[in-house]
């Protein structure tokens, strides 16, 4: 592991405990899921994912880029809202990866409450559980604009901004466009290196139609749980194909993301070296998605970096090391701080 110039390594250095076994007991039945949910949320078993489902709100995002080319009005975009506030530490932000939702951080998110934490889980602008029925852009430009409202109309304060996966190339993006939002980054496991939607963007839209059409599918979902996870039970991996496909369920859904393919994807390859902010960089040492060595890279490039690499561990480590990544992100909003108090006591 590397650390910051001046950061004891043993400050972020621990164990890797593995993510919580699943639940002998039914999942409590008492739980009241937000109406706009998609009415399969009921058949969902992980009662981590129940609790954090009915946590699921929305609030209103000014926009200004809706297709039909009106303007004005606000998109009820959808979050978990934290139930801490602090005044002393900057909010914690997570984003998700690709075509995914906020239920990812159903571990994670309550380990980082308990850490008193001020925690949001947000869904990006055309996936997670917003109301897209008058649908508005999904570019990459529109996503970041759209998260900039979010920002300035609920958290209004610069955060640690958390992106898994291509959620790290959402946090670049916005880090590096609106520096004054953003205190840290926390990137995991990131899919920062693609050259955008690739060939996607150039298809006819029936073609293009068709290919997203494929990334809803039981089959395919399935096959990314295998993928991504070891030792993972069939009952599990189809309750969690469940978890991350239940946003699909939404009739704008195939809209949504063909819109944002077609619009080019993001390529962030350019932003990398501007990142200023301190960036604590997550890695899970087996992930057979992106290899550990673009780790190793992306650590080189974005100037004030750490890296840390959580053993036995694969592409989505808030899912399987949970307690690993909610303790490495608890110490690294803290790491200021402490090192404040430590020269304040020195003199």
């Amino acid at each position: 592991m590397m650390a910051f110039a001046g950061a004891p390594q043993k400050a972020l250095g621990f164990g890797s405990p593995a993510r919580p076994k699943p639940s002998k007991r039914p999942a409590s039945c008492d739980l009241k899921f937000p109406t706009f949910l998609p009415k399969e949320v009921e058949n969902i078993k992980d009662e981590y994912a129940r609790k954090l489902a009915a946590r699921i709100g929305r609030i209103p995002v000014p926009d200004c880029n809706l297709q039909d080319g009106s303007s004005g009005g606000s998109i009820m975009s959808s979050c978990v809202k934290p139930l801490v506030v602090e005044s002393r530490r900057s909010p914690v932000v997570l984003l998700h990866g690709f075509d995914s939702n906020c239920l990812e951080w159903r571990y994670a998110y309550p380990l980082l409450e308990e850490a008193g934490l001020e925690t949001w889980a947000v869904d990006i602008l055309g996936w997670g559980f917003g109301d897209l029925e008058k649908l508005p852009s999904c570019s990459v430009e529109s996503k970041r604009n759209h998260f900039h409202q979010l920002w300035k109309s609920s958290i209004k304060k610069p955060m640690t901004l958390v992106g898994p996966s291509l959620g790290a190339a959402v946090a670049i993006d916005f880090a590096v466009t609106y520096p004054e939002a953003v205190e840290k980054l926390v990137l995991i496991d990131a899919s920062v290196y693609a050259e955008g939607a690739g060939n996607m963007k150039t298809l006819p839209k029936a073609f293009a139609y068709a290919g997203v059409s494929v990334l809803k599918s039981v089959p395919l979902r399935l096959y990314a749980n295998f993928l991504c996870f070891s030792n993972l039970s069939f009952g599990t991996a189809v309750d969690w194909t469940n978890i991350g496909r239940l946003h699909c369920l939404y009739p704008w859904w195939s809209d949504a993301i063909v819109d944002f393919m077609m619009s080019g994807g993001y390529d962030v390859r350019g932003q990398i070296g501007q990142v200023t902010q301190k960036t604590l960089i997550i890695w899970g040492e087996d992930d057979q998605i992106i290899s550990k060595t673009y780790a190793q890279r992306l650590r080189l490039e974005i100037p004030m970096s750490a890296l840390h690499l959580i053993p036995d561990c694969g592409h989505i480590p808030h899912v399987e090391r949970p307690s690993a990544v909610a303790k490495l992100v608890s110490e690294f909003v803290d790491q200021d701080s402490l090192q404040e108090s430590l020269q304040a006591a020195r003199q």
